[in-house]
């Protein structure tokens, strides 16, 4: 039977969403693109989301099309723009859905000649929209900020409940690497990330990881293996040779070995995983993998991971004055991370696998 076609009359049937920037923005997201979608069924949602982010968008059920996107929001990059605009046209979207609070996005689906376009009225843009939206009047979580936006521009909201789906090439190309690394597919695997885009002052303590790894790799029999950019290439390495040689035959290093899809599988694969605030945490939460969340400077009811239903998301901070600060940097002694105890982190991975 041939799919149904759009029917004009009932709204909008070529929807832009403008994908936020970050990958945990880009997770959180869903749950406001899920609405879109349930709102108008027979339309095709195209997310357009930058390079880094955009993969993660292949993963999610709803989103029918992807574009990525090269610009990046400075003038001086004009063919990179220009190569954006021409391939906004080319969608031929009669809606455009603005996540990021920028004016450039703003500007973007403006000068793309898009006819309808939705977003907050933020940063002096809202004579670019034509429908434009306040801004909660409260601190919300993430997820709510943008299902407050589409329900507002009468969408109304289904679940909180990120939905991302790992392809099985992608679980059975992340068996291979594992086992090609060194994990037998029996032991129990629990996957770290230890990294975090913000700064420094979100990550647990390398010595904490260290010794993590050396409880549940001594106690539960597990393999561990260490994900994220390149970029915590330097901190994997600096972990791995804090673990004991006895245990470190356990540890898998895979930093800036994987696409979003591989990681997605390698998550996939896990028992748990522990991470601190990162768009990672989002991501393997949005797949159903339980999650052990390590909170520092910031604010844990704005950015907790959100869990599948009957999928276990355990949210770990250290209370102390000076927190949630939301600093790239910490000025003082990062006391926050310093008293999480990675003899409590492991009692909460611990009681997540039973």
């Amino acid at each position: 039977m041939p799919d149904p076609q759009p029917d004009p009359t009932l709204g909008p049937t070529r929807i832009l969403i403008l994908s936020p920037n970050w990958l945990g923005d880009a997770v959180m997201a869903l749950p406001a693109i899920a609405d879109v979608k349930r709102r108008f069924v027979s339309a095709r949602v195209v997310v357009a989301a930058r390079r880094a982010v955009a993969g993660v968008f292949h993963l999610a059920p709803m989103v029918d099309e992807v574009l990525p996107l090269e610009w990046n929001g400075k003038l001086r990059r004009r063919q990179a723009l220009h190569s954006d605009l021409d391939a906004l046209r080319r969608t031929a979207a009669d809606a455009a859905l603005v996540f990021p609070n920028s004016f450039a996005s703003a500007w973007m689906v403006h000068r793309a000649g898009i006819p309808e376009r939705m977003g907050y009225a933020r940063d002096w843009r809202r004579r670019l929209l034509t429908r434009a939206v306040k801004t909660p009047g409260r601190s919300v979580h993430q997820a709510e900020y943008y299902q407050h936006l589409v329900r507002t521009l009468d969408m109304p909201s289904g679940p909180r409940e990120p939905i991302l789906v790992a392809p099985d090439s992608a679980i059975e190309s992340a068996r291979s690497l594992l086992t090609a690394r060194g994990w037998n597919g029996t032991r129990p695997l629990i996957t770290l990330a230890p990294g975090a885009a913000y700064g420094t002052a979100k990550r647990w303590l390398p010595a904490h990881f260290a010794r993590l790894t050396a409880m549940l790799v001594g106690t539960h029999d597990a393999t561990c293996v260490m994900v994220g950019s390149a970029a915590d290439r330097e901190t994997t390495r600096w972990i791995s040779g804090l673990v004991p040689d006895g245990q470190r035959t356990h540890l898998i290093d895979l930093a800036g070995a994987t696409s979003l899809e591989s990681l997605a599988g390698v998550m996939s694969l896990s028992r748990v995983f522990v991470s601190n605030d990162s768009g990672a945490m989002h991501m393997a939460s949005a797949l159903g993998v339980p999650v052990v969340a390590l909170f520092g400077p910031t604010r844990e009811y704005e950015t907790a991971p959100l869990p599948r239903t009957g999928v276990r998301a355990e949210v770990l901070l250290h209370p102390v004055w000076c927190r949630p600060c939301m600093l790239r940097e910490c000025p003082i002694d990062h006391r926050c991370m310093k008293g999480l105890a990675p003899d409590r982190v492991f009692a909460a991975v611990s009681d997540v696998m039973r």
